[in-house]
């Protein structure tokens, strides 16, 4: 069995078993004896895990955002930069013509044209020293304006890369600052961890899939799955083939693919897929994109989770979801009753 198809299968049987979960008589594992070293529970010491990663999450949906922004940012600057190279070569051919007329004009002795055109005794070559003359006064007043436009345009395009500037900077300080707690959170995390002996962490594992079943079991016996039947669009099924096709490949935050993904590069990756581009993180996804009952919820959708809208799955249908959990975990089917919704979001409305 592959690890895609291991994982896919898990993920079933981990929704199938809320309903035996939502029985009379079901039993979750009894709490945890106090770790050694402590006198916290393993139940404690789960809940406190979660905490971790959950932090962590939040922390690496501001990294994502200001990695988006650092990104468009970066771009208006070379556009601007390229602007300005374009304007100022522009500034220098208008310099060149203003120069060249005024050699022309030293060259000429310093008389004027009207003085010139005063002097001609020759009705004819007065006639056409007058027009060439109005043409030549509406090319010059036409030269200076366009030099003044030019010079405009530059210092408007130098004081918008120097304000995008000092924003890329702010940005990149708040990437430092959020690469700094996510490794931080996680760090905390993975020690806590590495802190128990290997049954407990076996242990460990099957508490957080019973707080998993817990919810998915509570969420199920509302009886909303009866409410929900929609149907894929071909936008949609496109996602959900993209999402599946990383079944078993690591969380890795602030990873877009191809090889590991965190929760909201996995969603934005399969709907780029499917054509249609969206926010990178959860947060962005949730208050962009419309908001969908989730009566009304079809496969593709995605459903936002936590209050603070930190972590992102994409609804496949029969109650289940594909997401990247967390570190440590690989992408992977749950229930999507499985954590706290926030809401639901549709890509494709």
């Amino acid at each position: 069995m592959t690890g895609k198809r291991s994982s896919t299968v898990a993920g079933l049987a981990l929704i199938c078993a809320a309903a035996v979960l939502s029985t009379p008589g079901a039993a979750y594992a009894s709490p945890a004896k106090p770790t050694p070293g402590t006198n916290k529970s393993l139940e404690d010491v789960r809940k406190e895990i979660e905490k971790l990663y959950h932090d962590a999450g939040v922390a690496t949906d501001a990294y994502n955002a200001a990695e988006e922004k650092s990104e468009k940012q970066s771009k208006h600057i070379v556009k601007l930069a390229r602007s300005i190279t374009e304007g100022q070569r522009k500034l220098d051919r208008l310099k060149s013509r203003a120069g060249a007329a005024a050699r022309a004009q030293y060259r000429s002795g310093g008389v004027s044209s009207e003085a010139r055109l005063m002097l001609s005794d020759d009705p004819q070559e007065f006639l056409d020293r007058a027009g060439r003359m109005r043409e030549g006064h509406k090319a010059t007043k036409g030269m200076l304006t366009e030099m003044e436009r030019t010079q405009e345009d530059l210092r408007i395009y130098a004081k918008d890369a120097t304000a995008q500037w000092k924003k890329l900077e702010s940005n990149r300080k708040a990437k430092a600052e959020s690469k700094k707690k996510i490794k931080k959170k996680i760090a905390a995390a993975e020690e806590m961890e590495s802190k128990l002996e290997k049954k407990e962490r076996e242990r460990l594992r099957k508490l957080e899939e019973e707080a998993q079943l817990k919810k998915q079991s509570a969420w199920v016996s509302s009886g909303v799955l009866k409410d929900i039947d929609g149907k894929a669009t071909g936008p949609g099924k496109k996602a959900v083939e993209f999402a599946t096709a990383q079944l078993g490949k690591p969380y890795v935050w602030g990873a877009e693919g191809p090889s590991s993904y965190d929760c909201s590069g996995l969603t934005s990756k399969a709907w780029a897929a499917a054509g249609k581009g969206i926010p990178r993180t959860s947060q962005e996804q949730w208050k962009q994109l419309p908001h969908i009952d989730i009566k009304n919820m079809r496969p593709g959708d995605l459903i936002i989770y936590h209050a603070d809208a930190s972590h992102v799955g994409m609804y496949v249908g029969d109650g289940a979801i594909v997401h990247a959990p967390r570190p440590g975990r690989d992408v992977t089917v749950a229930g999507a009753g499985s954590m706290q919704i926030l809401g639901v979001v549709r890509p494709d409305k």
